[in-house]
């Protein structure tokens, strides 16, 4: 087996704002009596709406995944596939799979030798300023809105009404932390692929509803911080804080070089 060396690692910071209402879905039980057909998942101890890490890193994946044109071909609960690499082969193919190596792969014995998942994506709470402004909202629900959605009959023309319950557009959520781990040189380069996924994200939606208007969202006051092994304890910040992903995704050639200074690989 190789060995593993973990030289540093990179923090992404960042505030994510809602441009349009934002549904990540919850369990409704509680929430149904009031109306609520579809309700957003909450901290269940402040009751306040938040970002699983696991939502927003699966979305960074599965565009991944589309712009790439990868095989869905891995079963992940009900009606839902991903793609995974079969072999170690098609895993170590032109430097490493970018999804495999950069999200990780689900324990499979063809692949045992695949080397750790590089990105760790935490949950994202609404930023103290949001969550007092939502609070003190005249809102339907607290900390939230509800939507009212209605499925026409082709046919018929009966409408049937449904409550969709969102974080309304404005609302902010952070800092979001991504937290991308060196193992080896060719990790520098693979940092692009996190940087693309985030915008990817904000092309496209997070949560549910997207097509129907819901889960616009544009990451904010962008920071990059990088600790490598030598001095752990002593974090190095890139340049200063990013307003958009484009303007970091412009600067990731000057990023690559610093992370060879600051994160060696030797």
């Amino acid at each position: 087996m190789t060995d593993i060396n973990l030289y540093g690692r990179v923090i992404i910071t960042a505030n994510i704002k809602a441009i349009t209402g934002l549904h990540i879905g919850g369990s409704g039980t509680g929430l149904e009596i009031g109306g609520v057909d579809k309700a957003v998942i909450r901290n269940p101890l402040t009751k306040q709406p938040y970002i699983p890490g696991s939502s927003l890193r699966g979305k960074m994946r599965s565009q991944t995944e589309k712009v790439l044109g990868l095989a869905q071909n891995n079963p992940i609960g009900q009606n839902v596939k991903i793609h995974t690499c079969q072999t170690v082969g098609e895993y170590n193919a032109k430097g490493g799979c970018p999804v495999c190596t950069v999200f990780g792969v689900p324990a499979n014995e063809k692949v045992s030798d695949a080397q750790p998942t590089r990105l760790i994506v935490r949950d994202v709470s609404l930023t103290p300023k949001s969550a007092e402004a939502l609070d003190n909202a005249n809102t339907e629900l607290r900390y939230a809105e509800i939507k009212t959605e209605v499925a026409i009959d082709r046919v018929t023309s009966a409408a049937t009404p449904r409550n969709l319950e969102r974080v309304p557009a404005g609302a902010v959520f952070g800092p979001a932390e991504l937290v991308f781990g060196i193992y080896e040189p060719a990790d520098y380069a693979r940092l692009k692929t996190v940087i693309e996924a985030m915008q990817l994200v904000e092309d496209d939606y997070l949560g549910g509803s997207g097509s129907r208007g819901s889960g616009k969202v544009r990451f904010e006051k962008i920071k990059v911080e990088a600790r490598g092994r030598k001095d752990y304890s002593n974090p190095k910040t890139f340049q200063s804080e990013f307003e958009s992903v484009q303007a970091l995704a412009d600067a990731f050639d000057a990023l690559k070089q610093w992370l060879e200074i600051n994160v060696p690989v030797e």
